[in-house]
């Protein structure tokens, strides 16, 4: 009788064992990888958000400096007269809107050579973005102080101080990528060297207006302009084409 309820018990235990196995639905841990494969991954951000973003705050910023022109509805019969007296505000539109043109396609150019982006790259970007998305506001007071004399020197300089800022965070931005080797491996040092240059010139000119701003504010703010005009127009691009025609017509006439 011992021995027959000792089996009985062994029967069930193996029974019960079996059972929790079957309705297990738990798998044996794999085993770990003899050698591991696989390659260390390069710290960053990649580049599509930041343009993207900054694409968006570029757009905004250009799109606000024609709400501030406006006639009076009281303009009537001398509507004519009202729109020719706007020249200040055609003239900081103008301006604005080609400094922020250009800022834009540096930008553009700057991104390109990106291959990632890091935590203090994304920092110095808003930044950048905080002077062109400001920009606005001091056209506007060159638009609406130009007439006064004392006024307008103010506006002058304000606007040319935030001008200033924003071509410097451009360079800041740029020179940062190519020191924290942001830039893609596959790049020349001719074509590094070659955007640094491009970005460059117009600090010492900023500065130079600024000052002049004091004494003659219209010429300033012209002198904004061409500044923004030399960074939009591909003159080299122009002079190139200039020299092949030239060349085409000798060829041709002989």
């Amino acid at each position: 009788m011992p021995f027959r309820r000792a089996a009985q018990r062994a029967i069930r235990g193996k029974g019960r064992r079996d059972y929790s196995q079957s309705m297990s639905n738990e798998e044996p841990p794999p085993e770990p990888p003899s050698e591991v494969t696989s390659q260390p991954r390069r710290r960053g951000f990649r580049t599509g958000r930041l343009e993207a973003f900054s694409d968006g705050v570029f757009a905004i910023a250009i799109t606000l400096l024609v709400l501030d022109i406006g006639v009076s509805a009281r303009a009537g019969q001398g509507l004519g007269d009202a729109i020719r007296g706007l020249w200040p505000s055609y003239l900081a539109y103008v301006a604005s809107f080609s400094t922020i043109g250009a800022a834009w396609l540096a930008h553009n150019a700057i991104t390109e050579y990106l291959e990632r982006a890091d935590a203090a790259l994304v920092r110095l970007n808003l930044l950048l973005l905080l002077f062109v998305s400001f920009l606005p506001f001091p056209t506007r007071l060159v638009a609406e102080y130009i007439h006064q004399d004392k006024a307008e020197r103010v506006a002058v300089t304000f606007y040319g101080i935030v001008l200033l800022l924003s071509s410097t965070m451009l360079l800041v931005l740029w020179r940062y990528a190519v020191r924290a080797h942001l830039v893609r491996p596959d790049l020349a040092d001719e074509e590094i060297e070659l955007l640094t240059e491009r970005l460059t010139p117009g600090l010492g000119a900023y500065l130079v207006l600024i000052v002049s701003g004091l004494f003659v504010p219209v010429i300033a703010v012209i002198g904004f302009l061409g500044i923004a005009l030399y960074y939009i127009i591909p003159f080299r691009r122009l002079s190139a084409g200039v020299l092949t025609w030239r060349s085409y017509k000798k060829h041709h006439r002989r």
